[in-house]
């Protein structure tokens, strides 16, 4: 990203404090947020639970928007986080019939990170709309995965065996992690929060498990049932709702 913003002359926050908010805007949107979730997933947490804690940040945004960013939450909001949410229980309710009686106990940690993680990326867009509210978004990533470096290197050298091991496969996960994940949902996270409402690009959040549940069902075969369609159905009506001025 650094040889991106060169390329194309790309204008360099001016000032200190504007480079280490956006490194801190990475180390809460990139380092803890998205290696929190990867983590845990790899520690053992279900997806369904990890789509359940992800799923209470839009929640957690409209309470705290009205006083660290003095956002007003409408009544239609509320209540559309409120069907987004149920809808979203529909959406996972067979991850959860799958999950024994002694998963919460066995996988305490990773559903203390993948909440950490949840925590990070609402206060990641609070802090990224209140003092990364300007400048060119190019120099702006790259400052950020800067910042995410200095906290990823030591947590990956303590937590990791420090070894890449090559593969095709390799080539393709970090293809999608980078581009896809890093570069275009984050990216695109930074365009809804400079334009609009930090409540209402949150909520869009509530699209993923449907989206998931039917990426499943078309590639890998999984069921989807009536309860399912019905929660999407909800999901949608509920983000509608949210998202309208």
């Amino acid at each position: 990203m650094a040889g991106v913003s060169l390329l194309f002359g790309a204008q360099w926050p001016k000032g200190r404090n504007h480079w280490l908010h956006a490194m801190m805007s990475g180390i809460l949107l990139h380092a803890i947020y998205l290696g929190g979730v990867w983590w845990a997933i790899h520690a053992g947490l279900a997806s369904g639970l990890s789509g359940l804690i992800a799923a209470l940040q839009p929640i957690l945004t409209a309470f705290l928007a009205p006083m660290l960013i003095r956002e007003t939450i409408t009544r239609q909001q509320w209540l559309g986080i409120a069907f987004g949410f149920t809808g979203i229980i529909f959406v996972l309710h067979p991850k959860f019939a799958a999950l024994g009686s002694s998963v919460f106990i066995e996988t305490a940690l990773p559903i203390i990170i993948n909440s950490i993680a949840m925590l990070s990326v609402t206060l990641g867009t609070f802090y990224q709309k209140r003092f990364v509210q300007a400048g060119d978004l190019r120099t702006i990533t790259a400052l950020q995965y800067c910042g995410a470096f200095v906290v990823i290197l030591p947590a990956a050298y303590f937590l990791e065996p420090m070894r890449m091991d090559w593969s095709i496969t390799l080539f393709a996960v970090m293809a999608w992690s980078v581009l896809a994940l890093s570069l275009g949902a984050i990216g695109l996270l930074l365009v809804l929060i400079r334009n609009g409402a930090v409540s209402r690009a949150a909520t869009l959040i509530y699209l993923v498990p449907p989206a998931v549940a039917l990426q499943a069902y078309f590639i890998f075969g999984e069921t989807l049932d009536a309860f399912q369609i019905g929660g999407m159905a909800l999901t949608v009506v509920g983000v509608a709702l949210a998202t309208r001025k």
